[in-house]
């Protein structure tokens, strides 16, 4: 198993710094960002060891005014990590702000941390 939620941090930080894995606590800040790891399982085994895993992520982001720039912000990033986007869509929200929600893919090398693709049509 690879554990790159360290790595996801520090990139969703950039953008901004309420950034966590758990559903906001407070609303005070204009944007924020939550980063789920929503699967982290075994692609390719040798030797009984693990060589590849597959991880996906999803990636809530609200807002007072408008999602779509911090989306942009959060692809550049997170791509520029070797992630995948598969899905980016606005959400419906009781609470009256903005809410994006995005997913993001790879498969990796567990031992080199290279990263590669599966594109699923």
């Amino acid at each position: 198993m690879i554990n790159v939620k360290d790595q996801i941090y520090d990139a969703l930080c950039t953008v901004s710094q309420n950034t966590s894995d758990q559903y906001p606590v407070s609303w005070e800040e204009d944007v924020s960002i939550q980063y789920i790891e929503e699967e982290n399982r075994v692609v390719e085994c040798t030797d009984m060891q693990e060589q590849k895993a597959y991880c996906r992520y999803r990636i809530d982001i609200w807002s007072k005014k408008s999602t779509s720039s911090i989306a942009v912000e959060v692809d550049n990033v997170l791509s520029g990590l070797g992630l995948l986007r598969t899905q980016c869509m606005d959400i419906e929200d009781q609470t009256g702000r903005k809410h994006k929600q995005m997913r993001y893919e790879m498969v990796i090398d567990v031992h080199t941390q290279q990263v590669y693709h599966q594109y699923n049509n």
